[in-house]
C-alpha cells in the first residue's frame, strides 16, 4: 500500500472544497488526474473516502482519519523541506522564473545576481513570455515563479507587488511627434518603429494592441536590446516604445525625445505570481521575499 505526498495534497484540497472538481483546480491537477488518484487511493486501502452525493463530497469515517493524519503528515513534510534547505548546504536546487520584457531589462538582472551569489547552489532558469501566458503556466505548475502584469487574471495564484513602470513614445529630436508632450497609441502606428526582437514580449504587447486598433507595427530594424533600438531612433530610423526608465537611462548619452502615451495599458503595475507560497521550497520562497523587498 502506497501513495505519494500529492496524493495527500489533493485529498485534503478535496475534502476542503466539498469537491472533486474544486479540489482537483485547487491542486493544480487535470479532474480525470484527480478522480483516478482518488480511486486509487481508495482501492490501495480498500475502504471508501469519500461520499458522493449530488452537493459535493464529504469525508467519510476513514476519511476524516486520513484526513487529521495527512494534515500532520503534510506539515512535517514542509517543515522537513526547511530543515534540509538549512543544513544539508550541498543540495541544489532549481527554480523557474517567468517574466516580460520589462522586468527582465530593467529590474530582475541585478536582483537575481545578487541572489544567486547568497545561494550558491541554486541555478535559475529564466524564460521571456506574456503576462497571460506567464499566469497559465504558473498555474499549471510549469514555473515556480511569474512576473506579470496586474491587469492579469490570475485566478487563485497569489500575488504580490513587485514594480511599476509606463512605457513611453521615444523619437529622434527632429521628428514630427518629438515635440508633442504626450499622444495616443494609435497616433504613432503611421511612422516607422525600430522594435525588439519578434521573441520579445514586450513586442507581441505592442502589436496585440495594434491588432485591437484593426492596425500593424511597420518595423523598419528589430533588435535585441533598448540600447541599441535608442541608438537607430537617435539615428532617424524610425520612433520605438519602451520603459521610462530604460529611456531615461538611454538619453544621458543619445539625443532622442519622450513622449508619454495616454493610453491606461502604458502604465503598467508587475506584480510576483506563485500558485501557494507556504508551500514553496525554502529557496523558492526567499526567492520572492527578496524580490518583494526590494524597492
Amino acid at each position: 500500500m502506497s501513495f505519494d505526498i500529492t496524493d495527500l495534497r489533493l485529498f485534503l484540497n478535496v475534502v476542503e472544497c466539498g469537491s472533486i472538481t474544486k479540489g482537483a483546480e485547487r491542486s493544480y491537477l487535470a479532474l480525470a488526474s484527480a478522480s483516478a488518484r482518488i480511486r486509487n487511493m481508495e482501492e490501495m486501502m480498500q475502504v471508501e473516502l469519500l461520499s458522493r452525493g449530488r452537493r459535493g463530497v464529504e469525508p467519510t469515517r476513514a476519511g476524516r482519519a486520513l484526513l487529521h493524519h495527512g494534515r500532520i503528515v503534510l506539515e512535517h513534510w514542509e517543515r522537513m523541506l526547511g530543515d534540509l534547505s538549512e543544513y544539508a548546504k550541498g543540495l541544489k536546487g532549481s527554480i523557474r522564473l517567468l517574466c516580460n520584457t520589462a522586468s527582465l531589462t530593467e529590474y530582475l538582472p541585478e536582483l537575481l545576481t545578487t541572489y544567486l551569489a547568497n545561494h550558491p547552489n541554486v541555478s535559475i532558469d529564466v524564460r521571456e513570455r506574456l503576462s497571460t501566458e506567464i499566469v497559465q503556466q504558473v498555474a499549471d505548475g510549469k514555473a515556480d515563479v511569474g512576473v506579470m502584469a496586474r491587469a492579469i487574471d490570475v485566478g487563485d495564484l497569489e500575488t504580490y507587488p513587485f514594480r511599476k513602470l509606463t512605457f513611453v513614445l521615444v523619437t529622434p529630436p527632429g521628428h514630427s511627434l518629438a515635440s508633442r508632450r504626450s499622444l495616443a497609441f494609435v497616433e504613432t502606428l503611421d511612422h516607422d518603429f525600430v522594435g525588439l526582437a519578434e521573441d520579445s514580449s514586450l513586442q507581441r504587447y505592442l502589436e496585440n494592441h495594434a491588432a485591437r486598433l484593426g492596425r500593424e507595427m511597420n518595423y523598419r530594424v528589430r533588435l535585441r536590446s533598448f540600447v541599441t533600438v535608442a541608438r537607430m531612433v537617435e539615428n532617424g530610423v524610425g520612433v520605438a516604445i519602451m520603459p521610462d526608465s530604460a529611456a531615461q537611462r538611454c538619453q544621458e548619452t543619445m539625443n532622442i525625445r519622450t513622449v508619454q502615451l495616454t493610453d491606461l495599458w502604458a502604465a503598467r503595475e508587475l506584480m510576483l505570481c506563485v500558485r501557494r507560497m507556504a508551500e514553496m521550497p525554502v529557496h523558492v520562497r526567499e526567492l520572492v521575499e527578496m524580490l518583494r523587498s526590494r524597492d
